[in-house]
């Protein structure tokens, strides 16, 4: 991803009528953008966990496709931002590495919603949080993740067809590095839960 970053906003307190919290976690692949979408977005000073990477990551967290990947997430990252005066959405970056998979099952415990960050350079990568959402039955959106060094500009359609992704699964394109576009994807999801809701309420 181009180096470029985002003008971050000013931080803002917690509304004193904030009363509704809502848990949502950011999955994908290593080097996805997951600190990145989860930093950009978050309206105060985001917790990371990011630790730079040594040799003894060598043959153990798969780079290829990230020759300027210098540090990892070993835990998670957390943020948060406010869609209105009284709801909140609390933002967790779940770390991408194989070997810290363990942790998204406890991540996922009392999760409302998700969201699905893809690398169309990497996009096995994605199969492993879908099929763990499946498994928990947690509700998500799939977000693809446009790097400017990416020539393959797959339309969205066909990384639909390459996840097999049902038709119902929200699929957008995003820039984890703007504000604006980390916040549309999280809108996306919210809509994408109430219509579930809905959906729940009606049927008989």
């Amino acid at each position: 991803m181009d180096s470029a970053t985002s003008e971050l906003p000013a931080r803002t307190p917690l509304a004193d009528a904030a009363e509704t919290g809502l848990k949502i976690v950011v999955v994908g692949g290593f080097g996805v953008g997951k600190t990145t979408l989860v930093r950009s977005v978050s309206e105060i000073r985001p917790l990371n966990t990011e630790e730079v990477m040594t040799e003894a990551g060598v043959g153990v967290d798969e780079t290829a496709g990230l020759p300027h990947k210098t540090t990892t997430t070993v835990a998670f990252d957390f943020g948060r931002i406010s869609l209105n005066e009284r709801m909140v959405l609390y933002l967790f970056g779940a770390p991408g590495q194989e070997r810290f998979w363990f942790l998204w099952d406890r991540l996922f415990s009392g999760t409302l919603g998700a969201v699905v960050l893809v690398d169309t350079r990497r996009m096995s990568d994605s199969w492993y949080a879908i099929d763990r959402l499946e498994h928990h039955r947690t509700p998500f959106v799939v977000a693809v993740n446009r790097f400017n060094d990416d020539p393959s500009e797959f339309p969205l359609e066909e990384i639909r067809q390459a996840l097999s992704l049902p038709e119902h699964v929200p699929l957008i394109d995003c820039d984890a590095r703007v504000r604006s576009s980390g916040k549309n994807v999280l809108i996306t999801l919210v809509d994408h839960l109430y219509e579930l809701a809905i959906a729940r309420e009606t049927t008989p």
